[in-house]
């Protein structure tokens, strides 16, 4: 399956918060939104990802005070992005390899969406269940 076809399922949603907004307002919109991890943005520009092991890392360094800062000082700035015509197979890949968990997705330079390794991992339960659904068919007709 390629990435297209996730995001089309899923939407193209994306969650973004400014560099230079407080860390505080990142994990408000985290829970909020019910994702974990926001988009880094600056004039239409990625400059970074915040994630829920961003903020744990900040908070366990620098404790409340860190909650204060801006985004930019905790975010991750060494963005690794994914194409729209990669395979789900090159996304759990990379995620694996680097040890993350949302690759922001850009088409033509701009950001068409995010996904997640939930966004994976429930793409290949649904290609397996189909698989043995059609298994099944196959030895029930033969």
């Amino acid at each position: 399956m390629l990435v297209t076809e996730i995001l089309k399922q899923k939407g193209g949603a994306v969650f973004s918060i400014a560099p230079e907004d407080p860390l505080s307002a990142a994990c408000a919109q985290l829970d909020e939104k019910r994702v974990g991890a926001l988009v880094v943005c600056k004039d239409d520009r990625v400059v970074g990802v915040i994630s829920e092991r961003d903020v744990v890392r900040a908070v366990s360094r620098d404790g409340a005070a860190a909650l204060g800062r801006p985004v930019s000082e905790h975010m991750t700035a060494d963005v690794v992005f994914a194409d729209p015509s990669e395979t789900v197979g090159d996304l759990m890949a990379r995620m694996t390899d680097r040890r993350i968990r949302h690759l922001p997705i850009l088409a033509d330079g701009r950001l068409a969406g995010v996904i997640s390794i939930g966004d994976v991992v429930k793409c290949q339960i649904d290609e397996a269940t189909r698989e043995a659904e059609s298994l099944r068919t196959y030895i029930a007709a033969g």
